[in-house]
C-alpha cells in the first residue's frame, strides 16, 4: 500500500492539537453531524464469519466505482477489533458513528467513525477530493491545503487485509507522538468512514498496517 504523507509543519500543530481533542473527547466535531448505523450486516445463514468477500460490485472499490453504487448502499466498518485481546475498548460506540480501541499496553488508540456528509463540502462525483475534505474538517483546514499532502491508500474491502478501497491518509510526527488519519467519503450515498491511529511513539503507520489487517469496509447493495 501507499505509505501516507508527511504534512508540512505548519499544519503539524493543528492537527497534533486536532487529534487530540477527538481522542480525549470522544465525541464527533459538530461538522460531520448523525450516524449511520453501526451493526455489521450479518450473511443469510446468520453467521456473520460467513459473509461475502465480495460484493455486487466486484473486489475493489476504487474512487470512480464508487461512483457506479446505488444510493441506497450500505457502507460500514466491520468491528474487527472487538474480540482481539491485544486490544481494549477505550470508547464504546457515542451514538454518533465513533468508537475508539486502544492498544493493551496503552500506546495507541485507534478511532472508528461512520456517518453522513451533510456538512462536509463534499464535491459531487469525486470521491477522492470529498475525502480530503473530511480530513480538512478533521484537521480544520481548506480542503485545498489538504489535497497536496495527502497521498492514496487502501483500506480493506469486505475482509481484513484485502485491501481493494481507495481512501486518503495524512500522517505526521511530532517530537515522540505520531499519527495518522484515513478517510473515504461515498458521494454517491452521501456518507463516510474515517480512522484516526495516534500513538505516542513513532509507530502509527505500523499500527494502521494492524487496523487494515483486521477491520474492512463492508458494503451491502
Amino acid at each position: 500500500m501507499t505509505r501516507s504523507a508527511r504534512i508540512p509543519r505548519f499544519l503539524a500543530a493543528t492537527a497534533i492539537a486536532a487529534v487530540a481533542l477527538v481522542s480525549l473527547s470522544g465525541c464527533l466535531y459538530s461538522q460531520i453531524p448523525e450516524t449511520a448505523p453501526s451493526s455489521a450486516p450479518s450473511s443469510e445463514s446468520g453467521d456473520p464469519s460467513e459473509a461475502p468477500t465480495e460484493s455486487a460490485q466486484g473486489s475493489t472499490l476504487t474512487f470512480e466505482e464508487g461512483l457506479d453504487l446505488a444510493s441506497d448502499t450500505y457502507i460500514e466498518w466491520g468491528d474487527g477489533f472487538l474480540a482481539d485481546e491485544r486490544w481494549e475498548t477505550v470508547s464504546p460506540d457515542d451514538g454518533n458513528g465513533g468508537w475508539t480501541y486502544g492498544t493493551a499496553d496503552g500506546t495507541c488508540t485507534v478511532r472508528f467513525w461512520q456517518g453522513h456528509l451533510t456538512d462536509v463540502p463534499v464535491v459531487d462525483g469525486d470521491d477522492s477530493a470529498s475525502s480530503d475534505a473530511i480530513l480538512g474538517v478533521l484537521l480544520e483546514t481548506p480542503t485545498a491545503d489538504i489535497t497536496p499532502v495527502a497521498t492514496t491508500g487502501e483500506f480493506s474491502y469486505m475482509a481484513g487485509g484485502s485491501g481493494g478501497v481507495e481512501m486518503r491518509q495524512v500522517s505526521a510526527v511530532e517530537g515522540s507522538r505520531s499519527w495518522l488519519m484515513a478517510a473515504r467519503a461515498f458521494t454517491q450515498t452521501g456518507v463516510g468512514l474515517y480512522t484516526i491511529v495516534d500513538c505516542t511513539a513513532n509507530d502509527a503507520e505500523k499500527i494502521m498496517d494492524d487496523v487494515n489487517e483486521a477491520n474492512a469496509i463492508v458494503v451491502t447493495p
